[in-house]
Parts: structure tokens; C-alpha cells; sequence
């Protein structure tokens, strides 16, 4: 297949460009920068100019191709209502360049939408549409087009890790960095799915050959790591207290990530693994923080 790929240079793009490239695919690849076009044409890929503020450059880019992976994302989270609802917008204009086929969109969203309630295990079956994270956004536009007869599926992400990078836990780093403590809200022993970097992109290659419209995949390779745990970790990593704080001292401590941080949203792959023949096989997250240079 020939795939567009959005976020193609970014954390987990990049890795999912070289695994397609490496199972025979041809990759289109989306940035806006030199840098970005450089890397690209290294890792064997075509060059596609654009951006998620330019709907054109998207649709362009997803009509010249066999299927798409949708992974870009903007991650300021100060603006994290808006860049959920430009996320929305991108992927209305990606399904509007596949209409009238079967090529299918691989779009991304989060566990979180599989939670029906927080504390319970979230799974590929559940959408909740009311659901509190902005984030719904991508899946409600996805919901859309699969009305309009286009072949969505989605992925959705955990913590994605290796030991550069950690998801929200890479923030949660800085900030003990900065505030000289490690910090978990109350027992810490809410839990956040999580799944190694190499398995996510090999998850993305395989739904996208898979095809099967209306499908949700979770990326889980630990279905819940607690809070507590991560921070003690941390702590060790920088030779920092590791502190509890009450919910009433998070905002304070965390700022934006204070609304992700005491949340209790444990994933399952089951079905994925099931439906995929998708069987994780990479670290833990607790083994790659321990592995981190924090220096």
C-alpha cells in the first residue's frame, strides 16, 4: 500500500514510517519543516508539505494514497480543548479525500474513551460520547464519517514509552526536576495504561492492513501502572523526595497536568490482541524510566 501518514517525524510517526517501510509499504509522509522533509527522504519516505491548520494539504495528501494513519497531534496542552477540536477538523477533511472507497483512515485517540467509568478497565467495545476528556472529539468525527460510509478505525493510545520518552510521564519528570519532589495524589495507587513505542507502530501497521471499518484497538501492553509507582521511580531516577499530596494540593503542584494525574483509567488489550494477532513484546514502562539518563 501506498499510506499518508500525519505526524510522520514525530515520537511515535516516525518509528511507524520506518515499521511500514520495513513490511513493503510505501509512505507519504506529512511535515511542514526542512528538518522534517530531510528525515523523511532518510527513512526512504516521500515528502508531502502541509499542517493540520491546512485542510488542503491534508485532503491532498490522503487522496494520492492507498490509506491513511492519522497520528499528528498538537500536545499544547494549554490549549488542549482547541487542538482536540482542530484535530476533529483534520480528520473531517482526511475521510472527505477517501469518500466514495474503501481506502481506510487509521485515526487516534486515547484509552480513556474505553473507560465507562473511571476505576473500571477500559475496552475496545466502549465509546462514551459524553465523555469528559475533550478528547472525544477525534472519535466523534470519526463516528461521522463511518455514517458517511467511510472506512475509519481507530487507535488508541496509552502512555507510549521508551527511554527517551514517556508520554505524560515525561512531563511529570521535568516537573520533579524543577520542584525538587516527586509527586503522587493521595494512595497513588490509581493506574495508567501504558505500552512500548516499537509494539504501537507495529499495532498502527497491522489495523491498517487489517482494513475492517468501525474498529477500535487499544495500544496496551501493561494494562495499568499506579501512580505510586511511576513517582518512585522518578525519585530515584533524580535523587528526589518522593512526596503524596491531597487532591486539594495538586493544582497548585501539577498546573495542566493536574487533571490527568489522580485519574484511575486502566486499559485491556484482550480484544485487540484477539482481533490482531497483536501481541506486545517490548519493556515495561517502570523498566524504561529505570533505564533513563536523567542527567
Amino acid at each position: 500500500m501506498k499510506v499518508f501518514v500525519t505526524g510522520a517525524t514525530g515520537f511515535i510517526g516516525s518509528v511507524i514510517v520506518r515499521e511500514l517501510i520495513g513490511a513493503g509499504h510505501q509512505v507519504i509522509g506529512l511535515t511542514r519543516s526542512d528538518a522534517g522533509a530531510q528525515s523523511l527522504r532518510a527513512a526512504g519516505a516521500e515528502v508531502h508539505r502541509g499542517n493540520l491548520e491546512n485542510p488542503e494539504s491534508l485532503r491532498s495528501g490522503a487522496s494520492g494514497s492507498d490509506g491513511v494513519i492519522h497520528c499528528a497531534f498538537d500536545h499544547d496542552f494549554s490549549n488542549f480543548v482547541a487542538n482536540c477540536e482542530k484535530d476533529a477538523r483534520a480528520i473531517e477533511a482526511l475521510g472527505s479525500a477517501l469518500a466514495g472507497s474503501d481506502r481506510p483512515l487509521l485515526i487516534t485517540s486515547g484509552t480513556g474513551m474505553g473507560n465507562a467509568e473511571f476505576g473500571q478497565l477500559a475496552n475496545e467495545d466502549i465509546f462514551n460520547p459524553d465523555h469528559p476528556n475533550p478528547r472525544r472529539a477525534s472519535e466523534l468525527a470519526g463516528v461521522a464519517l463511518s455514517a458517511a460510509g467511510i472506512n475509519v478505525s481507530v487507535v488508541r493510545l496509552p502512555q507510549v514509552h521508551n527511554t527517551v520518552k514517556q508520554g505524560l510521564v515525561s512531563p511529570l519528570v521535568e516537573l520533579a526536576r524543577e520542584k525538587g519532589v516527586s509527586a503522587y495524589v493521595g494512595d497513588g495507587l490509581n493506574r495508567w495504561p501504558a505500552g512500548h513505542l516499537h509494539d504501537v507502530a507495529r499495532l498502527y501497521r497491522l489495523a491498517l492492513e487489517k482494513r475492517k471499518p468501525g474498529s477500535r484497538y487499544h495500544a496496551v501492553a501493561e494494562e495499568g501502572v499506579a501512580a505510586r509507582d511511576i513517582a518512585e521511580v522518578i525519585g530515584r531516577g533524580l535523587k528526589v523526595p518522593v512526596v503524596a499530596l491531597s487532591p486539594d494540593e495538586a493544582a497548585a503542584h501539577f498546573g495542566w497536568l493536574a487533571m490527568f494525574v489522580g485519574l484511575d483509567f486502566p486499559a485491556s488489550s484482550a480484544k485487540t490482541q484477539e482481533r490482531l494477532g497483536w501481541h506486545p513484546t517490548g519493556p515495561g514502562l517502570i523498566a524504561d524510566l529505570e533505564r533513563m539518563r536523567y542527567a
